[in-house]
C-alpha cells in the first residue's frame, strides 16, 4: 500500500499548531518545514515527533519556494500539503487513503476549504477549491504567490458538498489584518499582472462582479452582516489591485 506524507511549512506557527498536528496524526509521516522560526514552533513539532528540516528564510517573503522544496524532502510518494492554521478531518484522511489504494487514482485532488470571517462560516468564500493532494515525483511549485502547483497528470476536484472532507481553516482574520495581507498580496501580484491592459471597464466591472459572485451567487447574503463586510472587502481588493496598474500605467 503507497504511503503519504504531510507537509506542514511554518513561521512563527505556534498558535494553532498544535492543534493541525493532532488532525494529521495517523498518516505515514509529518514533515515540518520551518523558516526559521523565533517561536516555538520547533519544539511543538519535536515534542510531536515530526520530522524537522529548515528551509532559510533570507529574503523569501512568500512561502511558495519552501513549499517546492519540501514536498521533495518528503519519505513517501503521495503527499499532502496543509497549512499551519488548517485542520484535517478524520473524514479527508481515510478518503485519501482509500483514492491511493485505487489503480486509477488521480495524480493530484483539489480539496474544499471551511473560511471563517468573524466566527462564522462564509457561504462566500466556499468551496475555495486548493490543490493540495498529490504524486511528489509529478508536482512542482512556482514560486508565484497564490499559485496552484503544476501537475503532471490528471487532477480531480472534492465535491464541494462532501463537505465532511473539507480542510477546516483555523485563520479568523480581523479586518485589520485583511487589509494588511491585502496589501502584501497586491505588491506581490502587480509584477505579474503589469503586462494587462486594463481601463474604467475592469476598474468597474471586476468589483462588481466579484461582489455579485461572492454575495448573490455564492450566498453571502446569507452570512449576515459579517458576510457582506467580507465581501465588500473581496471587491476592494480587486479594486486596489487595478487602480495600482493603472496608476502605474499613467505614470510612465
Amino acid at each position: 500500500m503507497d504511503k503519504i506524507s504531510v507537509v506542514i511549512n511554518t513561521y512563527n506557527a505556534e498558535k494553532h499548531l498544535q492543534q493541525v498536528l493532532d488532525s494529521v496524526k495517523g498518516f505515514d509521516e509529518i514533515l515540518v518545514c520551518d523558516m526559521q522560526s523565533t517561536d516555538d514552533t520547533i519544539s511543538i513539532a519535536q515534542k510531536n515527533g515530526c520530522r524537522v528540516v529548515t528551509f532559510p528564510k533570507g529574503e523569501h517573503t512568500i512561502v511558495e519556494p519552501a513549499r517546492d522544496f519540501a514536498i521533495h524532502e518528503a519519505k513517501w510518494p503521495w503527499v499532502l500539503v496543509v497549512d499551519a492554521d488548517e485542520l484535517v478531518t478524520p473524514e479527508l484522511k481515510d478518503y485519501l487513503y482509500d483514492q491511493i489504494s485505487k489503480p486509477n487514482c488521480p495524480i493530484g485532488i483539489a480539496i474544499p476549504r471551511k473560511n471563517y470571517f468573524m466566527n462564522r462560516f462564509m457561504h462566500s468564500a466556499y468551496p475555495d477549491h486548493i490543490i493540495r493532494f498529490f504524486r511528489q515525483d509529478k508536482t512542482y511549485w512556482p514560486p508565484i504567490i497564490h499559485c496552484s502547483p503544476t501537475i503532471e497528470g490528471r487532477i480531480e476536484k472534492i465535491p464541494a458538498k462532501r463537505k465532511e472532507l473539507a480542510f477546516i481553516h483555523l485563520a479568523n482574520d480581523t479586518i485589520d489584518d485583511i487589509i494588511q495581507k491585502t496589501d502584501n498580496y497586491i505588491s506581490y501580484e502587480l509584477p505579474h499582472r503589469r503586462n494587462k491592459k486594463y481601463g474604467i471597464g475592469v476598474l468597474l466591472g471586476r468589483p462588481l462582479f466579484r461582489f455579485f459572485k461572492s454575495y448573490l451567487l455564492k450566498g453571502g447574503f446569507r452570512d449576515g452582516l459579517p458576510g457582506l463586510i467580507h465581501v465588500i472587502l473581496e471587491a476592494r481588493y480587486q479594486f486596489l489591485m487595478v487602480t495600482r496598474l493603472i496608476s502605474e500605467r499613467d505614470q510612465k
